[in-house]
């Protein structure tokens, strides 16, 4: 596994790397359907905003298809959606197809829906062996070192022989329809995106101490490139003595 830490000042500079990281990659795969998976919660929804507001169609690439590396059992105009937040706030707006886009149908029974997924992610997106390979994913760091919907009670899912399985949120019981560890580590390339002093001790615990016992430590791709997006609230502690 290859990994590096790239460290911001703002989750404004977080987004202008995102729109000049997917610009290349779509670019250079411009002959090629490109399958990148979205992550839910308050970094992305910024990103999506800045990326509406300051590029507009420019990043519409018609190679690009969009999928979620989790999403909630939820119907796609309820608030928990995470396909909601980044549809309405650009993929909509910006004129991507409906073809592009690959939703977790989360008003459809979690454990069918959970089927379903995988095999449309088997029938679009190209595979090495068994496992399908994502270009990108993008993933989240939950304050419990949570990413996907791979929550600490449920450590088995990374070792799932399924492609998406059904998580239950610990506190909520909410269901989630969420990748399993094998398809995450299979990506060509895995952005982690942490801002805010929240998640800065969870940061340090993943990046330097290895910590065994959160979810997000066992991310590490087996042939592709790991890479930490994280702003200056979210870096404090990474390298303290």
């Amino acid at each position: 596994m290859n990994q590096n830490i790239k460290i911001f000042e703002d989750i404004g500079q977080i987004a202008e790397e995102f729109a000049t990281t997917l610009q290349k990659l779509a670019l250079k795969n411009e002959n090629n359907p490109f399958h990148i998976a979205l992550s839910g919660g308050s970094t992305p929804k910024t990103i999506f905003k800045y990326l509406t507001e300051n590029y507009g169609t420019k990043l519409n690439f018609p190679n690009l298809h969009f999928w979620w590396g989790d999403d909630r059992c939820v119907p796609p105009t309820h608030d928990d959606s995470n396909f909601k937040w980044a549809n309405e706030l650009w993929l909509s707006p910006t004129g991507f197809s409906e073809a592009q886009i690959h939703r977790v149908k989360g008003e459809n029974n979690p454990e069918e829906e959970a089927k379903r997924y995988s095999e449309e992610i088997q029938k679009f997106v190209p595979a090495d062996g068994k496992w399908p390979v994502f270009d990108l994913i993008l993933l989240g760091l939950g304050e419990d070192g949570h990413t996907a919907s791979i929550f600490p009670n449920q450590m088995e899912l990374l070792e799932s022989n399924h492609i998406c399985e059904i998580a239950t949120h610990p506190q909520s019981g909410q269901k989630r329809v969420s990748f399993t560890g094998h398809l995450i580590n299979n990506a060509r390339k895995v952005i982690f995106l942490a801002t805010g002093a929240s998640k800065a001790e969870k940061v340090k615990q993943v990046i330097d101490e290895r910590d065994l016992s959160l979810p997000a430590t066992h991310i590490k791709p087996a042939k592709g490139k790991l890479t930490w997006w994280v702003d200056n609230n979210a870096a404090e502690f990474i390298g303290e003595l």
